[in-house]
């Protein structure tokens, strides 16, 4: 097929594209969806970030004005030290970290024993696992709670611990399935040949199966961060000591005892580490989330 034949294969055809007025049309429905799409995707931060820095009666008074008044550097001081951003940002911190430790373990792990060492009843282990995709998650709400207050084999709550929440992340089916079908795209004569090597189970996931995993590892991380660092629900139910609670789950609750422009201030510190994590692991994670071309030649 030429290249000719393959842009006549669109909407619009070559001839179509060489009469102004169709070309012109195309191109002002072009700029009016970038520009919807623009408004409706940034407008919310961007409105966040300049209200951050705008006093109270400015943001009540004109929302949409830009800083008539002029802008209120203050804000951002005083939400960090007066609602105390830096102890619950730590909070955050670890609680994401430890969700991304676990779910990658879990993950890799269980993907590479589904897709490479292919147990005897494999396949009823991938269908169960699927199955739990089609179970509300609030349905699982209370016995998660129930085995969180009295886990098996330990004999003490989990409840005000970070394992609260650490552990039930791990027990995520879309992940596992998501690292399963990747690990089905690598190469098998790359297994076979380091098993000839005298490469164990072991060795061929360190040394073969993780290094060639890259992306579909910065696509779970980058899904495994945000969704912890917005999770409001869960770490509301198992952290009840504020002195252990996120940001997502502490700042609703000051909301009452501070000023807007400190409160909207606060809300923008905590919304800009998932954008700076986005943005600087974005190339990682669109070239993985095709989840092909593992290795390349």
């Amino acid at each position: 097929m030429s290249a000719a034949d393959a842009r006549d294969r669109g909407i619009l055809s070559v001839a179509d594209w060489r009469r102004r007025r169709v070309r012109a049309t195309t191109r002002l429905t072009h700029g009016i969806l970038l520009f919807s799409l623009v408004v409706v995707g940034l407008g919310p931060i961007l409105w966040l970030a300049k209200s951050a820095l705008t006093p109270t009666q400015d943001t009540l008074r004109q929302p949409l004005a830009l800083w008539p008044n002029g802008i209120d550097w203050a804000n951002l001081s005083e939400a960090w030290t007066r609602v105390e951003i830096d102890k619950y940002f730590l909070n955050t911190v670890i609680l994401a970290l430890g969700v991304w430790v676990v779910q990658i373990v879990v993950a890799t792990t269980a993907g590479y024993a589904l897709s490479v060492l292919r147990p005897r009843y494999g396949k009823v282990i991938v269908a169960l696992v699927l199955a739990t995709l089609f179970v509300p998650t609030i349905v699982l709400l209370v016995p998660l709670y129930l085995t969180i207050v009295q886990p098996p084999l330990l004999g003490h709550s989990l409840i005000n611990t970070f394992w609260a929440v650490w552990l039930p992340a791990g027990a995520n089916a879309f992940n596992v399935l998501l690292v399963m079908r990747f690990f089905d795209s690598l190469p098998r004569e790359v297994f076979e040949a380091a098993r000839m090597d005298g490469a164990g189970p072991y060795r061929l996931f360190t040394s073969i199966v993780l290094p060639m995993s890259r992306p579909i590892i910065g696509v779970v991380s980058v899904f495994a961060v945000i969704a912890a660092w917005k999770d409001f629900l869960w770490p509301m139910l198992v952290l009840k000591d504020p002195a252990l609670q996120p940001l997502s789950v502490r700042l609703p609750q000051l909301q009452q005892f501070i000023e807007l422009d400190v409160f909207l201030a606060a809300l923008a510190i905590a919304t800009v580490i998932p954008i700076v994590l986005f943005l600087v692991f974005q190339r990682l994670f669109l070239n993985g989330a095709g989840l092909g071309g593992a290795v390349k030649g």
